[in-house]
């Protein structure tokens, strides 16, 4: 089973189909026993990353999380659910995030483009990446966003996009795992990520994506 945590701030009913087109099972929780009863965790989010923390400690979903990564569950951010895995966010001084991957999230400059990056863009994958097994390189996912995450080991980067700057578009480190694009928003490929991700935690995938 893998809990889709809930605190308050994403599109958890794609998500949840997303898996349900793999045949994958989930639960759509914002209950800490049930995250930690999980094979894998999934952390979605759309929204600010102030905000994020905030609805994520109210919840008491903080330590469960970290927990969980600790024990070598397996965990995928998804969107903003990425950027709060790191320690900091230009979008919110002060705020301290989960601290799972060193690094920070930075507001994409000033440079002629539309700002939030919206649509379609190519990945760059990086060669062994088990997010991304199966998945030719420059496949085109769905991206919404303002910020990115910089993230302090280049090694954990497990793909890159372009817009006006390269940046960090997915990451994976032992059991952790994110992405910046919307998987259950890019078709095929992204329900590729998500079976790759469940295939990871061990969970059966009845369905397969390509």
């Amino acid at each position: 089973m893998i809990a889709i945590v809930d605190y308050g701030m994403g599109n958890l009913r794609s998500v949840e189909k997303a898996f349900e087109k793999l045949g994958v099972p989930t639960c759509v929780t914002s209950t800490p026993e049930e995250v930690a009863g999980a094979n894998a965790v999934v952390v979605p989010g759309v929204g600010a990353f102030g905000d994020a923390m905030h609805e994520l400690e109210k919840r008491n979903l903080t330590a469960v999380v970290t927990d969980q990564a600790a024990r070598g569950i397996p965990l995928l951010g998804i969107c903003l659910g990425l950027q709060v895995f790191f320690e900091e966010s230009e979008e919110s001084p002060g705020i301290r995030g989960l601290g799972l991957l060193s690094g920070k999230v930075k507001r994409f400059p000033k440079m002629g483009l539309k700002v939030p990056h919206m649509g379609w863009n190519s990945l760059t994958i990086r060669e062994g990446s088990r997010l991304f097994d199966g998945i030719p390189d420059g496949s085109f996912f769905y991206f919404v966003h303002s910020y990115y995450v910089e993230a302090q080991a280049s090694e954990c980067i497990a793909a890159w996009c372009e817009y006006g700057i390269r940046f960090t578009a997915a990451v994976e480190k032992d059991n952790i795992f994110g992405v910046q694009f919307h998987p259950e928003k890019s078709q095929k490929v992204g329900l590729q990520v998500l079976a790759n991700f469940a295939r990871i935690a061990g969970i059966k995938v009845e369905r397969p994506a390509i």
